[in-house]
Order: structure tokens, then sequence, then C-alpha cells
């Protein structure tokens, strides 16, 4: 196994997903890789009032989320599945969320497309792991659970391929479930993989509900992916601190509720050998389905079997 460091630079950084741009490295199925990220607004500083953009951004192919990446998978075939384990998140020095004004449909459902924009400035101390704002002199402090937003890889398609929609190869899934410890494993949709991972989340609630989380650039992220030749996968999985997880995405929330209990009805089955029918059964009594956000075009739900549920 190998370990590889990826400085951050403008060379480093990509703001889509695409197999049609040289590829910043080449790793092997069981490799680790370690690198630092800037937010996904392409910021980064001791604190949200120092924010810089240190890097120019590319008109063909960075109009999304900074992301490091693409990465190569070597023997990643199309129909095989990457799986990508997270080692180690930490986040920086400051967190940002913002809130109203935009016109997304929550807000305008809301009222809150009347109010101007605000924006919580949030202090990171990734020493004790907490957050801290302010709201009109009244101090607030959570803590702290980071995980990345974006990870994933280019469909088949040629082209360049937007940042924004979760996919059935990864993406922008906002799962806040993907902490430290987790395992994601996502459909390989081109040969070599060209994974990229970015958006980095302090902390997030499920439905990530007004359209951000707490945005923060992370100094480190270690992963370390494996190739699985065997496992075939339409949707992603993963496995985490909670539990088993299947997720869905699509405009209709409906729509990816299904692909979500089609992905855990099938993990049942693996797991217990049950069919369809007595997968439904018994994974009502102990499956969870959560929103897992509604604010990127594509909504995403995932289905939950808790560590320990079944016995």
């Amino acid at each position: 196994m190998a370990v590889h460091k990826i400085e951050l630079s403008q060379q480093s950084l990509i703001g889509s997903f695409t197999k049609e741009t040289p590829a910043i490295l080449s790793v092997r199925s069981g490799d680790r890789i370690q690198f630092q990220t800037l937010d996904a607004g392409w910021g980064t500083g001791a604190s949200y009032r120092e924010r810089i953009k240190p890097f120019a951004r590319r008109e063909s192919i960075d109009s999304g989320h900074a992301l490091i990446g693409p990465v190569y998978i070597e023997n990643a075939k199309r129909g095989m599945t990457l799986e990508i384990t997270f080692n180690r998140m930490i986040p920086g020095a400051y967190g940002f969320t913002s809130a109203g004004n935009y016109p997304n449909w929550q807000n305008q459902k809301l009222n809150l497309t009347q109010y101007d924009e605000m924006t919580l400035e949030w202090s990171l101390d990734n020493q004790n792991m907490t957050g801290a704002c302010e709201i009109n002199g009244k101090p607030f402090t959570v803590a702290l659970s980071p995980f990345m937003g974006v990870v994933g890889m280019p469909p088949e398609e040629t082209g360049i391929h937007s940042t924004w929609p979760p996919r059935f190869c990864g993406g922008n899934i906002d799962c806040k479930e993907l902490v430290a410890g987790s395992r994601l494993y996502l459909p390989i949709p081109v040969d070599g993989g060209y994974l990229a991972i970015g958006d980095g989340h302090a902390r997030q609630g499920d439905g990530k509900i007004s359209c951000q989380a707490i945005e923060c650039a992370m100094e480190l992220v270690d992963v370390t992916v494996r190739v699985i030749e065997d496992l075939r996968l339409s949707n992603p999985r993963a496995y985490t601190p909670a539990g088993w997880m299947t997720f869905g995405s699509h405009e209709d929330l409906n729509e990816a509720t299904i692909q979500a209990l089609d992905g855990m009805l099938g993990l049942l089955q693996e797991l217990y050998g049950l069919d369809r029918v007595e997968a439904m059964g018994l994974g009502s009594a102990v499956v969870d389905l959560r929103i897992t956000q509604i604010v990127n075009g594509i909504k995403g739900v995932h289905a939950v079997l808790p560590h320990g549920a079944l016995k």
C-alpha cells in the first residue's frame, strides 16, 4: 500500500467531473491518499473574514465545487465497485452558513426570499471539535462532525459534468453520516474511475435545509481506495459508524425513496439470505428512512440499517 500526498494547487483542483482532463495522480487499489481542500466556493483562510480565493478558475471545467482530482485508479473497470474509506477529516479554522433571499423552492415556500441573505460566521476548533458563532450577540456552540459533501466519478457520457447533483456514481451526496470510519461504495462508471473529492462540511443536519451546512476548508482529508471486482451496484451504499446505508437520488422524493429502498432490500438479501418480500417485512421493523438533502436539485434519501438492530 502506497501513501500519496497531494499538494493543494491550481493543478490539483477541478470544479467538475470528467474523464477528459489528465488525472493529477494514478493510484492502485489499496492505496491511501492525503490532501487539503478549499471550501466548496474555492476559499480558504484563517477566519471567514480573512477568507481568500487563491486560485483562478478555468471557465471550461471549474464552474462547480472545488474538488481535488481527478484521480485515476489502476485496474478500476466500468461495472466494478470503488470502496472509499474515510480515515481522517480535519476541518480548517472557519466555516460559514448562509440563509434567506436565494430563490430556491424551500425559501419560496417559507417566504424567506423577501429577507436579505444572512451568513453565520463559524469559528472552528479542530482540537476540541467544536464550532461557535454568534447571532445578535447570543453565542451558540455545536459539536463538529466533519465529512465530505462531494465524492464521486464522472458518468459514462463524455463531456464535463456538473458537481451539483448526486448521481448513481456519487457526486454531491451531502450525507452527514459519512464521517471518519465510514466506507462509501460507488459503482465505477468509467475505466480508471477518475475520482474527485471536495466540499468539506464541519457539521450538517439531515436535509441541509438552508442549502448550506457549516461549509469549510479541510486541513486534512485521508482516504483509502479499493477496487472490488465482484460487487455490482446500481446506486451508492455505505458502511458507517451508525449502520449500513443505501442511497437514492431523484427530482421526485418518492422516486429517490424507492431507489434507497431497492438498495436496502438487496443489501438485506445479501446479508441474511432473504428474498425481497421477506427483506421488506423484516426491514419495516428496523430500517429508517432519512432525507439526505433537499437542496441539490436532485433530492436524496438514504435508508439506514442501524448496527445491532438485527440479532
